[in-house]
């Protein structure tokens, strides 16, 4: 099964005819069948939180969350957590994940590690406690790091490694060097799931970390032929994995949703666990 998302719901007019307001949950439900949701990276959610989400989208709705900071060690630049602390997050999160995961709504949690979390040896064994600590539950990485991937053989030997441990290589398609960003690498390491992320290829905004980084380094509309280029890339993915999820991310310029629709279309997907549309009750 392929399934599109975005970062967000609320982000995103053209869902709504362009209006200038924030987009229900229960409306972006009724575009996608997948979301992914970076708030809990800055707080773990509330119970009650998680309950909101789940009463308003149908059921199978699918949920990706990010790992919160301290979990992917983006503290370690500031006041570096200690280990129970660590632990503590771990534990909080998963207590926080379990309804999604008891009702069938959890594709994944996303661990999106820093620009500093380098192929180093304590790094690599950091991965393994993910696991440890994660248990069961499915877990995808991402690396912002270009030294996991030097090499076509290192490459290989992170690949395997993750393969291992049972952690889904997020597939990144965003601008890269020797310094900055990582290559497509598409290889499958959960035969269940495979993750695509769409960052756009804005390589100015990218690696231009001024004070408007964060506002531009996303901004890129992908071009029709991009898109059908992108579209063989997910269908060769979905011969490798059961669950193929596709995120676009690159919605400084509110361009994530028109692309992601335009690749729909060009897949030629159509998902019945969708939210009813204003017009649908009618």
């Amino acid at each position: 099964m392929i399934s599109i998302g975005l970062t967000t719901w609320k982000e995103h007019p053209a869902l709504i005819g362009g209006e200038d307001r924030p987009v229900t949950l229960s409306e972006y439900a009724g575009n996608f069948p997948l979301v992914e949701l970076d708030t809990p990276f800055y707080g773990i959610p509330r119970e009650s939180t998680v309950a909101n989400w789940q009463a308003a989208v149908p059921e199978g709705f699918q949920y990706i969350l990010k790992a919160n900071q301290i979990m992917t060690q983006h503290d370690q630049r500031a006041t570096p957590a200690t280990t129970a602390e660590r632990v503590t997050a771990f534990d909080d999160f998963k207590r926080a994940v379990a309804p999604l995961v008891t009702h069938q709504q959890l594709q994944t949690v996303l661990f999106q590690f820093p620009p500093y979390f380098n192929r180093t040896t304590a790094n690599i064994q950091y991965l393994r406690d993910v696991r440890v600590q994660m248990g069961q539950l499915p877990v995808a990485v991402e690396f912002r790091s270009p030294s996991w991937f030097e090499t076509p053989g290192m490459t290989k030997d992170v690949t395997d490694y993750l393969q291992s441990l049972r952690l889904t290589n997020v597939i990144t398609d965003e601008p890269h060097n020797l310094n900055n960003g990582i290559p497509l690498v598409t290889t499958v390491t959960t035969p269940k799931l495979a993750v695509i992320r769409l960052h756009g290829r804005n390589k100015e905004g990218w690696f231009n970390q001024g004070a408007s980084w964060r506002k531009t380094r996303t901004l890129y509309r992908y071009s029709d032929d991009e898109l059908q280029k992108i579209a063989i890339l997910v269908k060769q993915v979905a011969t490798q994995a059961q669950n193929v999820c596709v995120i676009f991310n690159n919605n400084s310029g509110k361009d994530a949703a028109p692309n992601a629709q335009r690749l729909q279309a060009i897949l030629g997907l159509h998902w019945d666990n969708l939210a009813p549309q204003q017009l649908d009750l009618f």
